[in-house]
Protein backbone atom coordinates (compact mmCIF):
# COMPACT_ATOMS: atom_id res chain seq x y z
CA UNK A 1 0.00 0.00 0.00
CA UNK A 2 0.63 3.18 -0.78
CA UNK A 3 2.15 5.47 2.08
CA UNK A 4 0.33 9.39 2.23
CA UNK A 5 2.61 12.43 1.81
CA UNK A 6 2.79 12.53 5.35
CA UNK A 7 3.22 9.06 7.02
CA UNK A 8 6.38 9.65 4.08
CA UNK A 9 7.67 12.06 5.88
CA UNK A 10 7.13 11.12 9.19
CA UNK A 11 9.32 7.66 8.21
CA UNK A 12 12.17 9.84 6.90
CA UNK A 13 11.91 12.25 10.12
CA UNK A 14 12.12 9.48 12.12
CA UNK A 15 15.36 8.32 10.63
CA UNK A 16 16.60 11.45 10.47
CA UNK A 17 15.90 11.85 14.25
CA UNK A 18 17.76 8.42 15.01
CA UNK A 19 21.41 10.12 14.03
CA UNK A 20 20.90 13.60 14.41
CA UNK A 21 20.48 15.09 18.04
CA UNK A 22 21.66 18.34 19.87
CA UNK A 23 22.93 19.56 22.72
CA UNK A 24 24.04 23.09 24.93
CA UNK A 25 27.22 23.39 22.86
CA UNK A 26 25.42 22.20 19.16
CA UNK A 27 22.11 22.28 19.23
CA UNK A 28 20.07 20.69 16.67
CA UNK A 29 18.34 23.49 14.05
CA UNK A 30 15.00 21.81 13.14
CA UNK A 31 12.92 23.70 10.30
CA UNK A 32 9.00 23.05 9.80
CA UNK A 33 7.71 24.55 6.32
CA UNK A 34 3.78 24.78 5.84
CA UNK A 35 2.18 25.55 2.81
CA UNK A 36 1.90 29.08 3.77
CA UNK A 37 4.78 29.59 6.62
CA UNK A 38 8.37 28.58 7.27
CA UNK A 39 9.23 27.94 11.22
CA UNK A 40 12.93 27.70 13.14
CA UNK A 41 13.92 26.85 15.98
CA UNK A 42 17.55 25.44 17.94
CA UNK A 43 16.55 22.50 20.18
CA UNK A 44 18.85 21.54 23.22
CA UNK A 45 17.43 17.48 23.35
CA UNK A 46 19.60 16.77 26.18
CA UNK A 47 17.84 19.34 28.38
CA UNK A 48 14.64 19.22 25.90
CA UNK A 49 14.51 23.22 25.95
CA UNK A 50 14.57 25.70 23.01
CA UNK A 51 17.09 28.24 23.02
CA UNK A 52 16.16 30.62 20.24
CA UNK A 53 12.96 30.21 17.11
CA UNK A 54 12.22 32.33 14.44
CA UNK A 55 9.24 32.11 11.88
CA UNK A 56 7.99 33.40 9.24
CA UNK A 57 4.93 35.18 11.08
CA UNK A 58 7.62 37.35 13.24
CA UNK A 59 6.86 40.76 13.49
CA UNK A 60 10.18 41.53 12.29
CA UNK A 61 9.96 39.55 8.94
CA UNK A 62 7.99 40.50 5.91
CA UNK A 63 8.75 39.36 2.44
CA UNK A 64 6.89 38.87 -0.83
CA UNK A 65 7.63 35.53 -1.48
CA UNK A 66 8.13 32.61 0.45
CA UNK A 67 11.58 32.22 -0.39
CA UNK A 68 12.40 35.23 0.53
CA UNK A 69 10.27 34.63 3.70
CA UNK A 70 12.75 31.70 4.27
CA UNK A 71 15.76 33.51 4.07
CA UNK A 72 14.65 36.02 6.56
CA UNK A 73 13.95 33.16 8.66
CA UNK A 74 17.56 31.76 8.01
CA UNK A 75 19.65 35.10 8.79
CA UNK A 76 17.36 35.85 12.43
CA UNK A 77 17.57 32.52 13.84
CA UNK A 78 21.57 32.70 12.90
CA UNK A 79 21.31 36.35 14.64
CA UNK A 80 19.53 34.58 17.59
CA UNK A 81 22.00 31.70 17.96
CA UNK A 82 24.80 33.84 17.81
CA UNK A 83 23.05 36.02 20.35
CA UNK A 84 22.76 32.82 22.49
CA UNK A 85 26.54 32.20 22.19
CA UNK A 86 26.28 29.29 19.75
CA UNK A 87 27.93 28.72 16.41
CA UNK A 88 28.25 25.13 15.40
CA UNK A 89 24.62 23.43 14.78
CA UNK A 90 23.34 20.34 12.94
CA UNK A 91 20.59 20.69 10.74
CA UNK A 92 17.60 18.66 11.32
CA UNK A 93 15.22 19.02 7.68
CA UNK A 94 12.58 17.23 9.24
CA UNK A 95 12.04 15.14 6.77
CA UNK A 96 11.23 17.01 4.07
CA UNK A 97 14.07 17.69 1.22
CA UNK A 98 17.20 19.74 1.04
CA UNK A 99 15.83 21.59 -1.73
CA UNK A 100 13.38 24.85 -1.78
CA UNK A 101 12.63 26.33 0.79
CA UNK A 102 14.63 24.53 3.55
CA UNK A 103 17.16 24.77 1.11
CA UNK A 104 16.85 28.85 1.08
CA UNK A 105 16.62 28.89 5.02
CA UNK A 106 20.09 26.40 5.53
CA UNK A 107 21.98 29.01 3.18
CA UNK A 108 20.90 32.28 4.76
CA UNK A 109 21.46 30.54 8.28
CA UNK A 110 25.10 30.13 6.70
CA UNK A 111 25.85 33.27 5.31
CA UNK A 112 25.06 34.79 8.77
CA UNK A 113 27.60 32.53 10.43
CA UNK A 114 26.27 29.77 11.97
CA UNK A 115 28.51 26.42 10.54
CA UNK A 116 27.36 23.27 9.83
Amino acid sequence: MALSKLERRQRIKYRIRKVVTGTAAKPRLSVFRSNKEIYAQLIDDVAGVTLASASSRDKGITANSKSEAATAVGKAIAEKAVKAGVETISFDRNGFLYHGRVKVLAEAAREAGLKF
